[in-house]
């Protein structure tokens, strides 16, 4: 059973914001610019976003979360933003994600989405590290968390942790990806069709989408997937391995009494 159930209006909700939010993130590849214009930063997605957010999360804690699962959202957020704080930027050593993904098992896909958004978004406030990447840093965190909730539940014991382990590396690649994806049609400067390119990385407006898609790929893997999406895959594999047993037994027994106590006092 789940500490946050999910109605389903919530799920509604919770899949209605992904979609805007995957839409954010791919729009690029998806209009036509007309030849020698530029295409400027979704500002207005930058504004949107937080919001998407900001509802989903409403809407998941209207009658799904109350003072005890609130109480274990803050004390692992506020561990998740440490992590985050003590090992962002080395290397790409990332200890945010092995939490986010057994707290995600353990109390459901609503509560990692919740994680997910508030780890990044406290970390953000303790490292100064707010600007126009972190809502997307939030959104994608939230599928982490949200995704690691929807796995099968009937894996249990080595299996389960091995399973787990998989899917951080899995999620530590997308993260990536994703965060990729959210500035290089803009990192670069675009690339104007007809003109001398720069090495076939950046953004073409009006390209066909394979072309656009083949280029984001050789810009990922030179930038990101060898040093810092590797780091992170590494880190967080090794964690739940290690950890992972050990954390799983304490998360669940925190979601047994939450769920256990919540049911009492509504009596």
């Amino acid at each position: 059973m789940h500490a946050v159930p999910l109605r389903p209006r919530s799920l509604l909700v919770l899949g209605v914001a992904s979609l805007a939010g995957l839409m954010m993130l791919v729009w690029p590849l998806l209009v036509k610019v007309p030849v020698g214009e530029r295409m400027d930063p979704p500002f207005l997605f930058l504004a949107l976003l937080p919001l998407v957010v900001v509802v989903v999360l409403a809407e998941m804690s209207e009658g799904g979360m109350d003072a005890r699962v609130l109480a274990v959202l803050g004390v692992l957020s506020a561990i998740n933003a440490v992590l985050r704080a003590l090992s962002a930027g080395v290397a790409g050593i990332e200890l945010v994600f092995f939490l986010l993904v057994l707290a995600g098992r353990v109390f459901g896909p609503g509560f990692g989405f919740a994680l997910g958004c508030t780890s990044l978004f406290a970390s953000a406030l303790m490292t100064a590290g707010v600007g126009p990447w972190l809502p997307f840093q939030m959104l994608v965190c939230a599928w982490v968390g949200m995704f690691a909730g929807l796995l099968p539940r009937r894996v249990t014991g080595r299996a389960e942790i091995m399973m787990l382990a998989v899917y951080g590396i899995v999620a530590a690649y997308a993260f990536g990806l994703f965060m990729n994806l959210s500035g290089w049609p803009f990192l670069l400067g675009v690339e104007i069709p007809g003109a001398a390119p720069d090495g076939g990385l950046s953004f073409v407006p009006g390209d066909p989408l394979t072309e656009n898609l083949q280029r984001f790929a050789y810009y990922t893997l030179l930038t990101s997937t060898g040093s810092w999406d590797t780091g992170r895959a590494i880190t967080t594999s090794v964690a739940i391995l290690v950890l992972g047993p050990a954390v799983l037994h304490t998360l669940r027994r925190a979601s047994r009494r939450a769920v256990i106590e919540g049911t009492v006092s509504r009596r």
